[in-house]
Parts: C-alpha cells; sequence; structure tokens
C-alpha cells in the first residue's frame, strides 16, 4: 500500500445507493481501497459485526450526507456511536443540499464537501480533494470569468454515473414516483447488486404473492436509478401475447420501428438493437408465464426487471422470492402514513395485516377516514373480505379482497379444481406453514378434495398452480397461505362447505403425531403443529371436535414445558370454556385442561389466580376420580408448589411431604413424578434453611433422574440447578459455580437462551459469582438476565422482579448506593403490589432497602426498617429461618454503627446460637456471626470475652462489621 492510498468505508443511506456507487468507483479509481456493504458483504453476513470490522481497519470514512441519511431512527446505536467515535476520520461528503437543522448538532460544526449541483469532473475533484486534503496550485490561477472547458468525454458504459449529471433518462416512461413508498433497503440493494453482477443482459425477477408490493419496488428502483440509465421503458406483461405490440411502441421511440412491418418484425428489430445499446432498463410487469416470456427476453449490456407472481423462472432469470413487510418496515409504514399512531398500536395492527404492504396501505386509507383502530380490528375480524374490498390505494389497480377473488376465479377457470379445495382447506388451518406430509398422511380421509386418493401426484399437481397465481408460497416440503388471503377465503365460503372443511381440518390435525410434548427433542414438530391449533380461527372452529380433545392438551403441555406461558395460557382458557360447556367441569379433560391453565397462570406469576384454579381442580379431581389417582396427585403437587411460591412454606412442606409419599407407594421410587416430588420438597427444605437434608435429597434426586431420564432431560437439569444453589448457600461457591456453569451451558443447548429455566440458571451462576468475587462479570449477567426476564416474562414478573433485586445489590456491593437505592424502592414497591407485604421476597426487598440506606449513611431509617423487617419476618418465617437470621444480623450492624452495642450484641448471640445448632461452629454463616459478635464485644470494651470467642488476640482498630445480603 503506498502513501496515498487509504482504506475507505462509504457510509450511505439507502435511497443513496447510486451515490455510493459513483462515489466508491471514483474512490477505487484514484487507487484507494474501498469498502462498499453491496459490492462487498454478502446476504444472511452479520450487518454491525461487518461494519465494526470495517470501521476498525478503516482510514476515512466517507459519509454521503443527505436528508435520507439523517431521518429519524435509521441509524441504529452501534452505527450512531461509531460515527461520533470516528470524527476524525470522517470525511462529510453533502449530495444535495441541507440546511444546518437537517444535520445533528454533533456534526453541524463539521466541515463538508459538497458534490450536489456539480458537473461530473468537478463532483470527483471535489470528491478526490475531500479525502485527499487540499492541494495549493503550482502554477497560475484561471481568471474566474474564463469560458469551461470542453465537456469530458462519455463516461465508460459499465461504470456508474453521478447521480446528479443527467435528470430523467431521454427514452423513458415510467409513471409517477410513490411518494409513500418506505422499508424495502434490504431487498433494494440486493436488487441492485444482482441487476450489476454481470456485463451481458442481466435478468432479474421478483416474485411473491399478490399485494406484496413487487410493482412498487420495480417503480422505485426506477426512479431510484435513472440516473444510471439512458433508457428506461415500463412494459405490462401481463397478456404475454401483447409484448410485441409494446416492444413495438418503444422501438418507434427509438427510430427503429418500420412504419410498414408488423408488431413482431419491429419487436425484433427492438431486441436487435438492445444489443449494441447501453445503459437500459426494460421492466416486465406482472408477467406470469415464463415459457411465454423467454423469447422476448432482450440481450446486450442492460437490465431486465421482471415482477410476477410465478416462482417458477428457474433458467430463465436470477429469482428474488420477495416476502412482506419486516416488522420495522410495517411501524415506519404505518407511523409516517398515520398521525399520531403509537409503536404499540402500529405493532397490533401489522400483525393483525400479517406485514402485507398492500393491507397496510388499505388500512392507513381507511383510518385516515375516521375509523377508530378498534373498530377496524374489529372488522378485520368479523368481516374481513369487506373491509379488505375498500381502498383508495391509487397504486394497485384493486384492493386486496378483489385481487384474491380474482386469482381465485382465473384458478377455477383454468381447470384447477384439486388446487381449488387445497386452497380452502389451507385457508381453515394456521397462517404458518402447512407440513405437505400431514396432507400425505391425511389424504385418504380428506372428503374435499377431488380426485384419486392414490395418485402420488396429487399434492404436487394442485400445488403448483397456487404457486403461480401468488395464492401460496410453496417449498419442497411445506406451503403458505397470507393470512388475510385465508380470511377473505373463509369468509366467501358458504356454510355448507365450511362443515365439510372443518372436518377435513379435524382429520388433517389429528393424523399429527409430534411425539412427547415435555421431549425437548419433539418440540420443532410440535411448535409446528400448535402453531395451528392456537390460530384463533382454528380454537374457535375445532375446540369442540372430539377427535382432538387430546392433542389440544398435549398442546397446551407442549407450551407450558417449552416456556411459553402466555400461549399455554390463551389456549387453555379458550378449551376450557368450551369443554366445560360441552363436557362439563368435572369431566377428566375438562379437568387435564384446567390443571394446564393453572400452572400457566403461575407461570405467568399471578400466583394468587392461579392458586384458586388449582386448587379447584385438586377438590374436583379428588371427588371424581380419588385422593391417589396419579392426576389427583399432580394437582396437589401443582398446589403445594403454588403455596411455596405464595411463601405459605409451612402448608406447602406438609402437602408435599404427604404427596411424596402417595406418589412412592402408588407410582414407585423411581417414576419421574415422584422425582419431581421429591425434587420440590428438598427446595422447600432449602428455603427454611434445613440444608443438610435438602442437600442429601437433592443429590439423591439428581442421581436418580441421571439415570431414568439422562444427563440432558429437563427435570434432571432442573436438580442439577437446585443443587448448585443448594451448594452456594452451604458456602461452597467454587463448585456450586462450576455445576451452574455446566448447567447453563446444557439449558441453553436443550431449551434455549431465552427459556425461563435457562434465565434462571444465568441469573444463579451470576449470584455465584458474586458470592466469589467476581463482581463485574456478576453485574454483566444480572444486568443481561434482567433485561431477558423483562421482555420474556413481563417487568412485573416475579422473577424479573428477583433479578432487579439482585442487580440491586450488586450495584450497592460495588459502591453504586444511589442507583441501587432506586431500584430497590422500585423493587419493593413491585413486590408489595405482585406478592403482598408480608411475602418473603418483599421482606427480602425491604431489607436490602436498609442496608442500602446504611450505605448512604441513613442509618436512622435503616435502623427503623430492620426492625420492623425481623419482626414480621419472625411472625411469617420463624425464629430460626435463615432469612429472619440474616434481618437480624443486618439489624445488629446497623445497632453498632449507631453505638447501641448491648443491643447489637443480644441479637448476634441469638443469630450465632441458632447457626451453631444448624451448620456447627466451623461453618462460613457462623464464622461470620462469630465475628461479628467480637467486634461489638470490643467496642463494649469486653476484649478478654471477644478474645475467647474467636480464640486469638484482639486487632482492635481493624476489625470490620461482615453482612449478609440476600
Amino acid at each position: 500500500m503506498t502513501d496515498t492510498t487509504q482504506r475507505i468505508f462509504l457510509s450511505y443511506a439507502g435511497p443513496d445507493q447510486a451515490w455510493a456507487e459513483w462515489a466508491g468507483w471514483q474512490l477505487q479509481q484514484a487507487g484507494h481501497q474501498v469498502e462498499l456493504d453491496r459490492w462487498h458483504w454478502r446476504t444472511g453476513d452479520d450487518f454491525v459485526q461487518k461494519m465494526n470490522l470495517a470501521l476498525g481497519k478503516a482510514d476515512a470514512v466517507v459519509a454521503l450526507f443527505s436528508r435520507h441519511y439523517f431521518e429519524p431512527k435509521r441509524w441504529t446505536r452501534e452505527e450512531w456511536s461509531a460515527a461520533v467515535a470516528l470524527r476524525g476520520r470522517l470525511v462529510p461528503v453533502a449530495i444535495e443540499l441541507l440546511n444546518d437543522d437537517d444535520i445533528p448538532a454533533l456534526l453541524a460544526g463539521t466541515l463538508r464537501t459538497d458534490v450536489h449541483g456539480l458537473d461530473e469532473a468537478a463532483a470527483t475533484s471535489a470528491l478526490l480533494e475531500a479525502v485527499h486534503g487540499p492541494v495549493p496550485p503550482t502554477g497560475p490561477v484561471d481568471f474566474p470569468g474564463a469560458a469551461s472547458a470542453d465537456a469530458p468525454t462519455a463516461p465508460d458504459a459499465q461504470r456508474p454515473r453521478l447521480p446528479s449529471s443527467v435528470g430523467l433518462p431521454e427514452v423513458w416512461n415510467v409513471r409517477r414516483r410513490n411518494p409513500d413508498f418506505s422499508g424495502r433497503e434490504t431487498v433494494m440493494g440486493q436488487l441492485r447488486t444482482g441487476l450489476l453482477s454481470g456485463r451481458q443482459a442481466v435478468v432479474q425477477a421478483l416474485h411473491g404473492m399478490g399485494g406484496i408490493g413487487k410493482t412498487q419496488i420495480a417503480l422505485e428502483y426506477a426512479h431510484r436509478f435513472a440516473s444510471q440509465y439512458d433508457l428506461v421503458w415500463w412494459v405490462d406483461a401481463e397478456q404475454a401475447d401483447q409484448l410485441p405490440v409494446r416492444y413495438t411502441e418503444l422501438a418507434d421511440r427509438l427510430g427503429v420501428a418500420k412504419s410498414d412491418a408488423g408488431s413482431e418484425p419491429n419487436a425484433r428489430a427492438l431486441l436487435q438493437h438492445l444489443r449494441t445499446r447501453h445503459r437500459w432498463l426494460l421492466v416486465l410487469d406482472n408477467a406470469e408465464h415464463p415459457d411465454q416470456i423467454e423469447p422476448w427476453l432482450p440481450e446486450g449490456p442492460g437490465h431486465v426487471l421482471i415482477t410476477s407472481r410465478n416462482p417458477d423462472w428457474h433458467g430463465i432469470a436470477h429469482q428474488s422470492d420477495l416476502d412482506v413487510f419486516t416488522r420495522t418496515d410495517s411501524l415506519a409504514y404505518l407511523k409516517g402514513r398515520i398521525s399520531g399512531m403509537t409503536t404499540e398500536h402500529a405493532d397490533l395492527l401489522a400483525q393483525d395485516l400479517g406485514d402485507l404492504p398492500l393491507a397496510l396501505a388499505q388500512a392507513s386509507g381507511v383510518l385516515r377516514s375516521g375509523m377508530t383502530l378498534d373498530r377496524y380490528r374489529r372488522l378485520l375480524t368479523t368481516d374481513t373480505a369487506r373491509l379488505l374490498q375498500e381502498s383508495d390505494v391509487r397504486d394497485h389497480p384493486a384492493p386486496l379482497a378483489a385481487t384474491v377473488g380474482i386469482a381465485v376465479t382465473r384458478l377455477a377457470d383454468d381447470g384447477h379444481a384439486d388446487a381449488v379445495a387445497l386452497l380452502r382447506l389451507g385457508a381453515f388451518l394456521g397462517p404458518e406453514p402447512i407440513p405437505t406430509a400431514w396432507l400425505e398422511t391425511a389424504r385418504p380421509r380428506l372428503a374435499t378434495i377431488p380426485g384419486d386418493p392414490d395418485d402420488p401426484m396429487w399434492l404436487r399437481n394442485a400445488l403448483q398452480p397456487l404457486g403461480r397465481f401468488g395464492l401460496a408460497r410453496t417449498d419442497y416440503d411445506a406451503f403458505q397461505i397470507h393470512r388475510l388471503t385465508q380470511a377473505i377465503l373463509r369468509t366467501q365460503t358458504g356454510p355448507d362447505p365450511v362443515v365439510a372443511i372443518r372436518d377435513d381440518v379435524t382429520a388433517v390435525l389429528a393424523a399429527v403425531d409430534p411425539g412427547d410434548p415435555r421431549s425437548p427433542a419433539d418440540w420443532p414438530a410440535w411448535a409446528s403443529l400448535t402453531a395451528h391449533l392456537t390460530a384463533p380461527h382454528v380454537t374457535t372452529a375445532l375446540a369442540h371436535q372430539a377427535a382432538l380433545r387430546a392433542t389440544f392438551s398435549k398442546a397446551a403441555h407442549f407450551l407450558i414445558c417449552s416456556g411459553l406461558p402466555r400461549a399455554a395460557h390463551d389456549l387453555s382458557a379458550a378449551l376450557h370454556q368450551a369443554w366445560s360447556t360441552d363436557l362439563g367441569p368435572d369431566h377428566p379433560d375438562t379437568l387435564t385442561c384446567a390443571q394446564f391453565l393453572g400452572h400457566a397462570t403461575v407461570d405467568l406469576g399471578d400466583y394468587a389466580k392461579g392458586r384458586l384454579i388449582i386448587e379447584d381442580t385438586l377438590v374436583r379431581r379428588r371427588r371424581v376420580l380419588g385422593e391417589d389417582h396419579p392426576d389427583t396427585l399432580r394437582s396437589a403437587n401443582d398446589t403445594s408448589t403454588n403455596l411455596s411460591l405464595l411463601g405459605e412454606r409451612v402448608e406447602a412442606r406438609r402437602m408435599h411431604e404427604d404427596v411424596l409419599a402417595r406418589r412412592r407407594r402408588v407410582l414407585g421410587e423411581d417414576h419421574p413424578d415422584t422425582l419431581t416430588s421429591a425434587g420440590n420438597l428438598a427446595t422447600i427444605l432449602n428455603k427454611s434453611g434445613e440444608y443438610v437434608e435438602a442437600r442429601r435429597m437433592q443429590e439423591d434426586v439428581l442421581a436418580r433422574r441421571r439415570r431414568v431420564l439422562g444427563e440432558d432431560h429437563p427435570d434432571t437439569l432442573t436438580s442439577a440447578h437446585n443443587l448448585a444453589g443448594l451448594l452456594n448457600s452451604l458456602g461452597e461457591h467454587a463448585e456450586s459455580r462450576r455445576m451452574q456453569e455446566d448447567v447453563l451451558a446444557r439449558r441453553g443447548l436443550v431449551l434455549g437462551e431465552d427459556h425461563p429455566d435457562t434465565l434462571s440458571s444465568a441469573s444463579n451462576l451470576a449470584t455465584s459469582l458474586n458470592s466469589l468475587g467476581e463482581h463485574a462479570e456478576s453485574r454483566r449477567m444480572h444486568e443481561d438476565v434482567l433485561a431477558r426476564r423483562g421482555l420474556v416474562l413481563g417487568q412485573d414478573h416475579p422473577d424479573t422482579l428477583s433479578s432487579a433485586n439482585k442487580l440491586a445489590t450488586s450495584l450497592n456491593g460495588l459502591g453504586e448506593h444511589a442507583e441501587a437505592r432506586r431500584m430497590h424502592e422500585d423493587v419493593l414497591a413491585r413486590r408489595g403490589v405482585v406478592l403482598g407485604q408480608d411475602h418473603p421476597s418483599t421482606l427480602a426487598s425491604a431489607g436490602n432497602l436498609a442496608t442500602t440506606l446504611n450505605s448512604l449513611g441513613e442509618h436512622v431509617e435503616a435502623h427503623r426498617m430492620q426492625e420492623d423487617v425481623l419482626a414480621r419476618c419472625r411472625r411469617v418465617l420463624g425464629q430460626d429461618h435463615p432469612d429472619t437470621l440474616t434481618s437480624a444480623s443486618n439489624l445488629a450492624r446497623t445497632l453498632h454503627t449507631l453505638r447501641q452495642y448491648s443491643e447489637a450484641a443480644e441479637l448476634l448471640k441469638e443469630v450465632r446460637a441458632s447457626y451453631v445448632r444448624h451448620f456447627g461452629a466451623k461453618h462460613p454463616k457462623t464464622e461470620l456471626a462469630t465475628r461479628n459478635l467480637a467486634t461489638v464485644l470490643i467496642a463494649m470494651g469486653r476484649t478478654h470475652e471477644a478474645q475467647q470467642l474467636t480464640g486469638r488476640k484482639s486487632d482492635k482498630g481493624k476489625r470490620r462489621f461482615g453482612r449478609k445480603r440476600r
């Protein structure tokens, strides 16, 4: 690399890609190494990672300033931070006229080079001078009034042209630009890259369902890159036999048509002319028949852009399968079109509309006319076809409902009765991909599909037309119908066919066997099936089908096991309501559904409501099934577990002991349900401070589960997780860390990174790290778990509040007392509302807040709070409970600070005596209490007594009061 050569990264906004290509070309020609995302990055690359690498090795960042560049929300946090950090290497180049208000204040004072309005030679010089720096003249300076130099020679046909150097091409018939076009920057970039991929005619086909925005993308491309072409011609290609006529119009415009020749000879003359012409773009819009289009595709150094519903352009064109908007693009579009729409409301509407661009445009028009969002969403459910018939979208020939209706009519008129029947069947399933294997399995029982059920090609013959007419996305093992297309078809289907179709849908879903809903290995298959079962129209229509009751119950169980409690709750609630009416509240299937509803409610953090459901189910099962029935014991186990979560640990322990004894007798020592009860009882013992017995039981359950279920079974990992947490309580922090790291890694692989159980392991590992003195890493992990729990579980979920409490405690330990106080006050208030004022977790928050107040020097208020917490702990938990002893120790510390030594000594004597009884004199908890008591005795002048207590001479003046955290 020479001294003058630089490594340059080009930063630009998507709509300015033509400018970026021109600037990149000029800089390369000047000998620089240029990195431009559209030239050098592949689809699927990590954008942020690639950008960081490029910025890290760049000598300079050329930023193309425009209004697009500074649009709100265009920058990610990573991009903006990187740009600001690189101000010393930032080379701002303005490509349009900007006011000071257009540029963020942080960059407003930066000198920039303007290239807008210049001819290409001047713009090139300005760009290179901006990168190289100014060069003083070596000779006389020309008189300013001198005549301009001759125009530069014509640019090479293959290199990018200065975007502002020309207006619209001389040959141009494209309609006006859509001012409401937004999003699709990734697609636009990929399209441009694809068209630049060869020196001869490059044919690119954009295909996708109706209403997805193919024509709008082609229109935007033509306008955005108009300056790069000398000829841009738009052709309506829906009727392929009319292509010669359309081509003749262009041939006449170019002067190569002969008036006495027919359309075909003139069209051939045009194709011959395009072989020798540079910089042309031909757009064939709505081309549906590849075999009829292929003979009329031009060759030569130009571009052909095809839009089509038909996905079968293999061997003819490079294909781009166009999908619906990303949710980000949907939100930007809706908020830009509907004044005052919030992100939350936009997200709900985008979800309802399946992010389909045409549907979003239609909805925007209706909502701007005065209809409320709530009413629109209700009508979208009850009168879909009528609502989607309303449209004022100028750039689309028909509203969505009509578009679907036209396609279905054409499908039927072309003789594809099997495809129409398959389409209507798919409309009554969910909007997720439908595996073709389901239909193959159920085919003999499908009454609404015409033809021979034994024909091995029936499915292929039915699916191909659906893809060709843009009514479904087809892959090798599944097909998918957009949710709005489904809704329109359901609305347009009469009552009699609906009954038969629902019977067929039931047959399809009942024939699917995904496996064990508790086994992570079977979860992908269950996720595919449950996506259909939980679609509202499917649940409502099929909940009453007896053949699907077992499948629905297993689906709810899968959702609970896989960490999706909201979906489990909603499905179980709908099923419970339907089955209570159909079967009665005491039917075994209804009670199974009630069990899952209660479990899901508790998993959502609503322990009080869950208690009502679970205890009612237990009463009914005892009456209907008997005390020792396995289902009754499941309800009893759920009841005792929830009582523990509610803080009622004495009754929870009694019930766990009873259920364990019954399960051992009925099911055996090694039955998975028995091991669940044993593990739950061990957890209660741990929370009650009976660590030795709790450890013995947890180790036994872990060994049995490893033998019975395997090393990586979720229940085995739960036992390992619980034992690791117990070891941390026992002071065995290094072994606890080792186990927690192993469990966290396994849970991440088996359950997923954001499964609630995986997050619990991460939280416990952070706690172990804090105990080992690795406070910075502990804090990082607590912050990460808190953020993810907030997203997965909600801000007020007890587990989220637990993470906030732990993080606040870490912050206090790191000396960030003010922020710790703010967080503790917030958690205390939330726990009081969610769990109750006397819940053990609420009392722990109050104690932690008091500790933080001590750190801030507010000892009197800390003393008041700690006295209250200790009194409530003694009443709720008992005199010797670990949390009670921690509260007493913390109060003693405050008393020592306030020089109330006598009261502090009395408390610490009680604490130490309890620890000696439970753990012995050598346990870390006992030793800490002993040292604290000695510190108080020394402060009272009772040095000899302190020496006898610790067995060593006093280091008066150096001894500090230790403390416990919760």
